[in-house]
């Protein structure tokens, strides 16, 4: 049974961690699989966004304990070597040109917030849980920390960080790691809301606009004054960007949602 299930319809692709006898623990071979994944995401011109979701009761429980006992015995080397690829992965979910959306219910504990963390939107059940518990076990959640801090803050990963304590749907919502809370049964409806509101808009203003959120941020204003206003200018000549405003004029749909 494959680690992480691929489902590409309709210009939108599902990823599905897929192992729920294991809460959706990830190892090796599913960082591989979604690293695959998400390189051929990057190549696929169609494509429009990316689901995140788990398979069974639970989102993602984190790291594999028997992934994390082979780890026991790697040299200072080896554990380097493992987490980057565990880093390349994130950091390609994290650039990649369309939206990612988060869909979880249960629990993401650990490495499945720093899975939330990479994603643009994320919808989760009211009654999900959340928890960085890596400094229980002894280690600390530094390969997804720069996603993680970036979402909620350096005053919330200070006391969730280093106390591994689990929190609320409502109280990730309120730090920023979770953008809407619904019922579980309402999940799927809830990430089709949001699959609609992104094919309404152009695919090249969401590649641009996804990088340019990537480049200011924390920036004084002032200093990307070049940046902004060269960014705006050439999306308001660019084919898109001219369909885009006439359609708005004429009153019509523009042609990437007809």
């Amino acid at each position: 049974m494959p680690s992480i299930l691929s489902d590409r319809r309709d210009s939108i692709l599902r990823l599905t961690l897929n192992r729920p006898a294991l809460r959706n623990a990830f190892d090796e071979d599913a960082i591989a699989r979604l690293t695959a994944a998400v390189v051929a995401a990057a190549e696929d011109a169609d494509l429009r966004a990316v689901v995140l979701a788990g398979a069974g009761p639970v989102f993602c429980a984190g790291a594999d304990l028997a992934w994390m006992s082979k780890a026991v015995a790697y040299t200072q080397g080896e554990n380097r070597s493992d987490a980057e690829d565990l880093a390349r992965m994130l950091e390609r979910f994290d650039t990649l040109r369309v939206p990612v959306i988060g869909r979880i219910q249960g629990a993401a504990l650990g490495g499945g917030v720093g899975l939330a963390s990479i994603c643009d939107i994320v919808i989760a059940a009211d009654d999900a849980t959340f928890a960085l518990t890596e400094v229980k076990l002894g280690i600390l959640p530094a390969v997804i920390a720069p996603y993680v801090v970036r979402k909620i803050g350096v005053s919330a990963a200070r006391e969730l960080f280093l106390t591994g304590a689990r929190f609320t749907a409502q109280r990730a919502r309120e730090i920023g790691l979770v953008h809407e809370v619904v019922p579980e049964s309402d999940l799927d409806a809830a990430v089709d809301r949001r699959i609609a509101d992104i094919r309404s808009a152009g695919p090249g203003a969401i590649a641009v606009a996804k990088a340019l959120i990537r480049e200011i941020a924390g920036a004084n204003p002032k200093d990307v004054i070049g940046l902004t206003t060269g960014t705006i200018a050439a999306q308001r000549v660019s084919a898109e960007g001219q369909e885009g405003m006439t359609a708005f004029l004429q009153k019509r749909k523009p042609g990437w949602s007809a």
